[in-house]
């Protein structure tokens, strides 16, 4: 047959997730070769135009809901079980097509088309229902996401991402400008020891006043360890110093012996971040975050004010209230490829 001589097909489904066809139903591309009541060959009737399959379908409508295609699809043909129904809005003659008996949303359109395009629609709808392409069907199950959060972290506030936003300074126009420092601050900060990963940069546009501008977001990644979890004797002493760096990081800069802080364990992971030149960095106080978090229009860091969080830390110990540290470091004295979060709760003693 001439690829340009028109036969009649499935021009296209109303279905429109295109995920939920299979081979069971009529697809894009479908020519129809005829219609029968049973499946059995001699039952089908030629459908050489669609004026002629209207009046076959209409027929059957009239005494059955179901029907049997016979349907060129590749290079043979198959047989689909669908049902009959009426196309809305038809207006001279009351017109008919099929649907999918296994989904009713999955209405087809007939016309009347040449075998090239066809052929067309069918190399369409291969890809479509071809497994490789698709993978298996997918559902939504139900998932605990409270639990999870509540057990599986240790703070529910807690994250093992961090991101700090670069804005344009104020002549910088397009990116490369804030990426350049944002590369230059992530480089710093690895080179004085905060035990960071990178992962990506992203970029964004922003408009201030009538001028088009670059924002520049870097995203840091560090791992998370189980709590540790201090018992104390006596009126709690923390005696622990702290700093915060040019990238605005704060840090532990010393840790008292026989502390509630070194018997925490934050001695020992002092320690250990001296031995491999790297710095303990505290990410949250308190289920608050101390990572810095955005870089201004002027340049400027926006960071936590150290003296705030040392007052935070002394008011704890006049209360003896407990208080929950979270602590980047990597996992062992090898420097590996990406740091650990290490969490200590300083708690007070229960006969205080």
């Amino acid at each position: 047959m001439a690829p340009s001589q028109k036969v009649v097909c499935v021009k296209q489904v109303k279905q429109e997730t295109a995920e939920e066809w299979d081979e069971t139903m009529p697809l894009p591309g479908d020519i129809i070769e005829g219609v029968g009541e049973d499946s059995a060959d001699e039952a089908f009737v030629s459908a050489k135009a669609r004026a002629d399959l209207n009046s076959q379908l209409g027929r059957i409508h009239r005494v059955a809901g179901a029907v049997w295609l016979k349907v060129r699809r590749g290079e043979g043909t198959i047989k689909l079980r669908v049902c009959v129904v009426p196309v809305a809005n038809g207006k001279l003659q009351k017109k008919f097509t099929v649907r999918a008996a296994s989904d009713e949303r999955h209405v087809a359109v007939l016309a009347e088309m040449t075998f090239q395009e066809c052929f067309d629609l069918q190399e369409m709808s291969r890809r479509v229902v071809n497994l490789d392409f698709k993978g298996f069907h997918r559902k939504g199950i139900k998932y605990d996401w409270k639990h999870k959060v509540g057990s599986c972290l240790p703070d529910r506030r807690s994250t093992v991402v961090s991101s700090i936003l670069f804005m344009p300074l104020s002549r910088e126009r397009g990116m490369k400008a804030p990426t350049v420092r944002a590369m230059a601050w992530f480089s710093a900060a690895i080179s004085s020891g905060i035990p960071l990963v990178f992962t990506t940069i992203q970029t964004e546009q922003i408009i201030t006043s009538e001028t088009s501008q670059t924002t520049s977001r870097q995203q840091n990644t560090n791992m998370t360890t189980p709590n540790r979890t201090l018992p104390t004797t006596g009126r709690v002493q923390i005696q622990m110093d702290i700093k915060r760096t040019e990238e605005g990081f704060i840090c532990v800069n010393s840790v008292a012996r026989g502390t509630a802080a070194e018997r925490a364990g934050l001695g020992q992971l002092f320690q250990q971040a001296n031995r491999t030149r790297h710095l303990l960095v505290i990410s949250r106080l308190k289920g608050k975050s101390l990572m810095p978090s955005t870089v201004d229009s002027d340049g400027l860091i926006q960071c936590c004010d150290n003296a705030d969080i040392r007052r935070e830390l002394f008011f704890a110990m006049e209360k003896a209230d407990s208080i929950q540290l979270h602590l980047m470091s990597w996992p062992s004295e090898a420097v590996v490829s990406s740091p650990a979060s290490v969490v200590a709760t300083l708690r007070p003693p229960e006969s205080y």
